[in-house]
């Protein structure tokens, strides 16, 4: 039955193989599991149910991904934009958590949308790639600001905004400690470092006696706290328009991304280097993150990390199936996930930040009109405390560089769309 439905003969592969694989992606993402959570109570929400949201939007995602397009890629809560949810949309433009995932489920309509009418293509491959990169680097950013702050090594400052905390604390130690573990154990290729890191701290911090052992396994919490509390109405106004479009836009580009990369390191691309059933994993992702937002989480979306699991032979969608159960296996093992403190998730937000900026080698240097544009992008996210605001300083920089350098045929219909909205938004409505 696996051998007709997955088509394992044809990729390649075996069930033995496909499991392995399956093992694989999850160790180097099982983070999630904790530190979503940890992120999004920061907005008010349950720590219990957003802990079951997490586990159960990504197995529904994982299992949608694997079940109708065959791909080995797994899906989850995404890095960076839960901490734009969490941080911005509630923490700093106020809106409620109901109303912010309101505004996931619509960016979750509109890609689906995109993904059936066959717009998508147009849409990413009209957008410059240095403006992708920066965007990439500035969450990157944007996450390792977060992560100092929860670690204790960054605190706000009356005169400098930032200054350094007490870095002989026990947690900003163990945040450190946390984050050289996670690196070397990245490097040696030592499977689930990043897991591993965060349990290590999590122990030590159990031996200080920081925190409390509250057990090991138990029914999995409820989830009424979330479900179906996104508020529709409340995210369907003018002044959220530029809040969806972040969730939109990075979702987007972060999908197509990661799925060609994955694709791209398993061999699973066509003779014409294009990606088969592209539309249905966009549609799986899509679907994820409505299904997501209902539960009670942020943007659900495609990760990088599945090419651990394709590295070790999964070709197929079995390979994700076997992800998704244990996410679901997951669930009861909430006493773990909630005595995890923040200074020992905070190391690999920053291990994420690291991954995330790595793109910025690939920006022509030695071209003002494109790099300027990417740094502006780069460095707006983390000093306004916005993804939104960062891609709009972006757009808006490159159109008007481009534009005064006499380059305006360099500037694409979409692009100069995009910017111009944006510069509207700001007159008529103001930043995020």
């Amino acid at each position: 039955m696996l051998e007709r439905f997955f088509g394992l003969e044809a990729h390649g592969t075996t069930v033995k193989r496909e499991v392995v694989a399956g093992f694989t992606t999850f160790l180097t993402m099982a983070y999630i599991i904790v530190v979503n959570p940890n992120i999004l109570q920061a907005a008010g929400m349950d720590y219990g149910a957003v802990f079951v949201a997490t586990c159960l939007a990504a197995a529904i995602g994982t299992l949608i991904m694997g079940l109708f397009a065959n791909y080995p890629i797994a899906l989850a809560p995404g890095m960076g934009l839960n901490a734009f949810f969490a941080f911005t949309v509630v923490g700093s433009m106020g809106y409620s958590w109901q109303t912010a995932l309101g505004a996931v489920f619509f960016s979750g309509l509109i890609f689906l949308l995109l993904s059936m009418f066959k717009v998508r293509e147009w849409i990413i491959n009209s957008i410059p790639l240095a403006l992708r990169y920066g965007i990439t680097a500035g969450i990157g950013f944007f996450l390792a600001l977060i992560a100092l702050k929860n670690g204790q090594v960054v605190v706000d400052h009356p005169a400098t905004l930032v200054g350094i905390g007490n870095i002989l604390s026990p947690q900003a130690l163990l945040f450190g400690a946390g984050f050289v573990i996670i690196c070397a154990l990245y490097y040696r290729r030592i499977t689930g470092s990043v897991m591993i890191g965060i349990l290590l701290v999590t122990v030590a911090a159990l031996a200080m006696g920081l925190v409390e052992f509250e057990g090991v396994a138990s029914a999995p919490p409820s989830l009424a706290p979330t479900f179906l509390e996104l508020d529709i109405a409340g995210a369907f106004q003018l002044s959220m328009l530029g809040v969806i479009f972040a969730f939109l836009f990075v979702d987007l580009f972060d999908t197509a991304g990661t799925l060609v990369g994955a694709a791209e390191r398993g061999g699973l691309l066509d003779k014409n280097g294009k990606l088969p059933r592209l539309g249905k994993a966009l549609m799986a992702d899509s679907s994820a993150t409505m299904a997501g937002a209902a539960l009670g989480t942020s943007s659900t979306t495609s990760y990088i990390e599945s090419t651990a699991g394709i590295s070790a032979g999964g070709r197929t969608g079995l390979t994700a199936v076997v992800v998704a159960i244990l996410f679901l296996a997951c669930l009861f093992l909430s006493p773990i996930a909630s005595m995890i403190p923040s200074y020992a998730t905070a190391p690999a937000l920053l291990f994420v930040a690291v991954l995330m900026t790595s793109g910025l080698r690939d920006i022509d240097w030695n071209d003002v009109t494109e790099a300027a544009p990417a740094v502006v992008t780069a460095l707006a996210m983390p000093l306004t405390f916005s993804i939104a605001n960062g891609i709009a300083l972006g757009f808006i920089s490159y159109a008007l560089i481009k534009l005064i350098a006499g380059r305006a045929s360099q500037i694409s219909p979409s692009v100069a769309v995009i910017a111009a909205l944006f510069i509207l938004k700001f007159i008529f409505i103001g930043a995020d």
